[in-house]
């Protein structure tokens, strides 16, 4: 059974073939997983992060606090850029191809005899990559992970942890056909990594999400603590993070407040005398060997947080390049102001490369793009739900047609060193779906192929 899977390239395509399989919602298969694997999940103190918009940038922020304290983190993310060990971070160092072949030898044979008791229940790609974080954040010895839910929360595999603290940094419309079509709804399934007698973040949201999950939190006897209570409403009153934009203002303000929380529960768990219990999945003894973040280390790891595609600034042919994640209505808002600021900064309106998963979100996309760009190039990314250029372009009203053009990314950026739309001097701003700005970043390191058949979940 391992012996088929001998290589690298024979393990993508078992992994592949799992993910072709489709999402399977749930947390039975999950369950029944971790438990044949010893619930290695619970070796660890975790952070479990879910929203519609910011819940990776969140997550980036609080493993960078973390480890400048000098804490071992393992940080849990998806989709990966580029290659699938980004997923699964000890450090911020992926996982190895090695260690992926490794782990799916392991898991191939444990995950068929859990799916023994129940028909047609096989582990999902999405849980195989769950499973291998939380044995790697144990082997690895993490004081900390930092695990980032997948889909929604409720129904997630991730929502087999048992997490000192929850965070649900924003809700917004997206994900509508898996999650509900109203934002009560969506966070009614964000809510489901509320754990009983847990802290609760919550982050900016409108007011009909944050009823529902101070009701769940109410009903859970979970303490909600709010961005908006503790940092208010003007600016000026959050934290600043090398991360650009109003949004990772906001978002730094939630994984303050998350990392502060968790001092504190750290610090009442080791004080002498305390009740063990006050970290559920921490051995005392081990946390009386570390020393809690400090305000300092919040500072130092907002200041230095790596989170690629998140306005990430490059130069390519003598084009500044931006490359900006834009997924989801909530998103184009803030590219919306990103773009308004960028224009006011240079002067001139940039060219913009643009790709998008689903006409919900083209549309929101376009009509923020177009107010902006010099020129649209559109790009079709490579993934099974990526909107054609055709639809994409009946979504641009008919005056606007001759700004818009279709791209192929072999074309933009034909190597690492050369950009061909634009002028040199122009900003180009390649944005929409996170799944478009993982075949650019292939494109500018060829070295490093791009695993998109296993990008989506």
């Amino acid at each position: 059974m391992a012996d088929q899977l001998s290589d690298y390239a024979a393990v993508k395509d078992y992994l592949y073939g799992l993910k072709a399989g489709g999402v399977k919602f749930g947390i039975d298969r999950m369950q029944r997983l971790a438990a044949a694997l010893g619930h290695p999940e619970r070796s660890y103190p975790v952070i479990h992060v879910a929203g519609t918009n910011g819940k990776g940038s969140v997550s980036a922020m609080l493993e960078a606090i973390f480890r400048a304290a000098g804490w071992r983190t393992g940080l849990y993310t998806s989709p990966h850029l580029v290659r699938l060990g980004e997923r699964v971070q000890v450090d911020r160092q992926p996982l190895t191809e090695a260690e992926i072949v490794a782990y799916t030898r392991e898991l191939r044979p444990v995950a068929e005899r859990a799916a023994a008791e129940a028909a047609d229940e096989h582990a999902t790609f999405f849980e195989f990559m769950t499973a291998m974080a939380f044995l790697q954040f144990q082997r690895e010895r993490a004081d900390v992970a930092v695990i980032e839910v997948g889909l929604g929360g409720r129904l997630d595999a991730t929502n087999v942890v048992r997490p000192e603290i929850a965070v649900i940094t924003s809700i917004g419309l997206d994900h509508c056909a898996e999650l509900g079509g109203t934002l009560a709804q969506i966070a009614r399934e964000k809510g489901g990594i509320i754990k009983p007698g847990r802290p609760v973040v919550i982050g900016r949201m409108p007011a009909e999400a944050e009823q529902v999950l101070r009701e769940i939190a109410t009903e859970r006897g979970a303490p909600v603590h709010s961005v908006r209570d503790v940092f208010g409403e003007a600016q000026g009153n959050y934290p600043v993070t090398n991360l650009e934009g109003d949004c990772q203002r906001w978002n730094a303000a939630t994984a303050t407040l998350a990392a502060r929380l968790f001092i504190e529960r750290w610090s009442a768990a080791t004080e002498p005398g305390a009740n063990p219990s006050g970290l559920s999945s921490v051995d005392l003894a081990k946390a009386k060997g570390r020393i809690p973040p400090t305000a300092d280390d919040i500072t130092r790891g907002l200041a230095r947080v790596d989170w690629p595609g998140r306005w990430q600034r490059l130069s390519v042919g003598g084009r500044a390049l931006i490359l900006d994640a834009s997924h989801n209505p909530e998103g184009a808002v803030e590219l919306d102001k990103n773009l308004t600021r960028l224009v006011a900064e240079t002067g001139r309106k940039p060219v913009v490369v643009a790709g998008a998963l689903g006409e919900f979100r083209a549309k929101a996309l376009l009509e923020v793009v177009l107010r902006h760009a010099a020129a649209v190039w559109i790009v079709t990314p490579h993934q099974n739900r990526a909107t054609p250029f055709e639809d994409m372009l009946g979504l641009v009203p008919p005056e606007l047609r001759s700004r818009v053009r279709r791209g192929e990314l072999a074309e933009i950026f034909p190597n690492p060193q050369n950009c061909t739309v634009g002028q040199p001097g122009d900003t180009v701003v390649v944005t929409g779906s996170i799944y478009l700005l993982g075949e650019v970043l292939e494109r500018l390191a060829p070295a490093v192929a791009c695993e998109s058949r296993l990008q989506d979940f």
